[in-house]
């Protein structure tokens, strides 16, 4: 039953998203061509996520969908926020650290910090600072699309000097229109108090769906967001990471670990090119486009092994690995899963299958690296696939580790013109990094399914469909819950602002009635006044 709703519901999705196409071309692109980015209305007519963003952040309410997407593109091509780059924006705004991307939340969430005392108001500049922000969203949504930021004002030794609230106003639309779903939370750490007028101004811009997002925390407090090692110390925390630029900074991916021994250098493994057949081990799951350039960190080589071979081994190796059910479509290679590789503490959920198809005509050869090189094995994580063939990826959980939300693994592509004649270890040395398609997965930790599990078995069979219905019902039920929370939250905002309005028009006719009265008693007075005169003139 729960199944056959979902599918319901994801026809029902599949319908709003063609009936905002369509309707968007019908009524926004009639009059004119200049008004968006071409680019971002080709985006529109072929990705279903990004029309099914629009629509669920405005509660597939297709006219405010609708809206949402004209005030976007406009921003997006008044800021040329597609031809955005690092040299387009002025290299001292880097280099002061005001802005960045680094570490997660407890949920796994991108950290994108914002260091107030750093920020000066200065209207010669508050384009370029506008511009700035766009960059970092915009990098962030083609590593990672579709996965939420956890934003960090760091509050510490500012004052209201560094409160623009034009600036701030400009940062919160970013995500409440001009990248919708992109906020997990905001969190203002150690706000002084000084502050409490303004920032009670900024949660009036907020709408109902980031109303709830919005978190004050003291330094203890933020502990309960942000695990130690990704705060710095001035909050408690132990990350020793300290901004600096050039470069960009970036998620540290490395080679998984190796099956037979620690993980060897890129040197070394050059020289071990026959040894390390059949050694690494790899899990995963992708989410990106041709990304920015990666920072160099070592890799193991996988050597080719004959047909027969490989296909027995990958019967052994995919057994009981979880099958993957979405796909990103890349312009060299699909990516199954999409997004997230699952991982639970159950014994049949410490595998997860990437599954890498060849979109090309030429060979492609590929790698996988992830942020955690010690937890996980991949297998094969370096290797080759043939034209529109595919190959399968195990990623492992190795001895008794555990899967984190914060784990990410990145899945690297590049053709390979000269098929057979080259060495993978050359090959990676000698590709231009333009012509390397990168794509990043993180991973998802079952907890719900780990805490159905009853210890008490009847039947295997029996009880695993029943745990698999009821998490389906309870998750559908939790999703059902959210959209009427979100709808009852939508119609308290526009019931507000009616109210609102009926309490202004209510002072104006107040004001009206004032202004009669006043009139009036101004006739009285003078008809009373020229009366008196009158009978004074006759009694004369």
């Amino acid at each position: 039953m729960a199944e056959l709703e979902q599918h319901e519901g994801e026809q029902d999705i599949e319908k709003k998203i063609e009936e905002t196409r369509q309707r968007f071309k019908n009524e926004f692109l009639q009059d004119t061509t200049d008004k968006y980015d071409s680019k971002d209305v080709e985006r529109l007519q072929t990705e279903d996520a990004l029309v099914e963003g629009y629509l669920q952040w405005r509660i597939y309410v297709v006219d405010d969908a609708l809206k949402m997407i004209d005030e976007s593109f406009q921003w997006r091509k008044e800021y040329g926020v597609n031809d955005l780059t690092e040299s387009s924006i002025p290299r001292w705004m880097f280099e002061t650290g005001a802005l960045y991307l680094h570490g997660y939340d407890k949920e796994g969430n991108k950290l994108f910090w914002f260091k107030v005392k750093l920020h000066v108001k200065d209207a010669k500049t508050i384009v370029d600072k506008k511009k700035y922000v766009a960059f970092w969203l915009e990098q962030y949504a083609k590593k990672e699309p579709g996965m939420p930021l956890t934003v960090v004002f760091d509050m510490a030794e500012s004052g209201l000097g560094n409160i623009d609230m034009e600036f701030v106003k400009y940062i919160i639309n970013c995500f409440k229109v001009y990248y919708p779903k992109f906020l997990s939370k905001m969190i203002l750490v150690d706000m002084p108090w000084i502050m409490n007028a303004a920032w009670k101004i900024v949660k009036s811009w907020l709408g109902p769906e980031a109303i709830s997002k919005l978190k004050f925390a003291s330094r203890s407090e933020i502990q309960g967001f942000i695990d130690l090692e990704y705060l710095p110390p001035h909050m408690g925390g132990t990350d020793p990471f300290k901004y600096s630029y050039p470069p960009l900074p970036d998620d540290d991916f490395q080679t998984p670990i190796s099956e037979n021994g620690p993980i060897v250098s890129e040197d070394e493994m050059e020289s071990k090119d026959g040894e390390m057949e059949g050694k690494d081990a790899l899990e995963s799951s992708f989410s990106s486009e041709i990304a920015v350039k990666p920072k160099k960190v070592n890799f193991l080589e996988d050597s080719m092994r004959s047909e027969d071979n490989d296909k027995g081994d990958t019967c052994a190796r995919t057994k009981g690995a979880r099958k993957p059910l979405t796909t990103f479509k890349g312009p060299l290679l699909d990516v199954s899963p999409a997004e997230e590789l699952s991982f639970g503490c159950a014994e049949t959920e410490k595998k997860s299958l990437i599954i890498l198809s060849n979109v090309t005509n030429n060979q492609v050869a590929f790698k996988v690296r992830t942020t955690a090189p010690e937890k996980y094995r991949v297998k094969p994580s370096n290797s080759c696939c043939e034209p529109g063939a595919s190959v399968d990826i195990v990623v492992s959980l190795h001895g008794g580790s555990q899967a984190s939300p914060q784990d990410r693994f990145l899945v690297m592509a590049a053709e390979m013109d000269n098929a057979g004649s080259q060495e993978l270890a050359q090959f990676w040395k000698d590709v231009p990094k333009t012509k390397v398609m990168e794509h990043r997965l993180r991973c998802h930790v079952l907890e719900s399914v780990k805490a159905s599990v009853n210890p008490l078995r009847d039947g295997p069979a029996e009880t695993g469909t029943s745990r698999q219905q009821e998490f389906n019902t309870t998750a559908l039920d939790d999703n059902l819950t959210f959209t009427s929370l979100m709808r009852v939250m939508t119609c308290n905002a526009r019931m507000e602002q009616k109210l609102n309005t009926c309490l202004w028009v209510q002072k104006v006719l107040i004001g009206l009635v004032l202004v009669l009265v006043v009139l009036s008693l101004l006739c009285l007075h003078l008809l009373s006044a020229s009366t008196g005169r009158c009978h004074g003139g006759e009694e004369g």
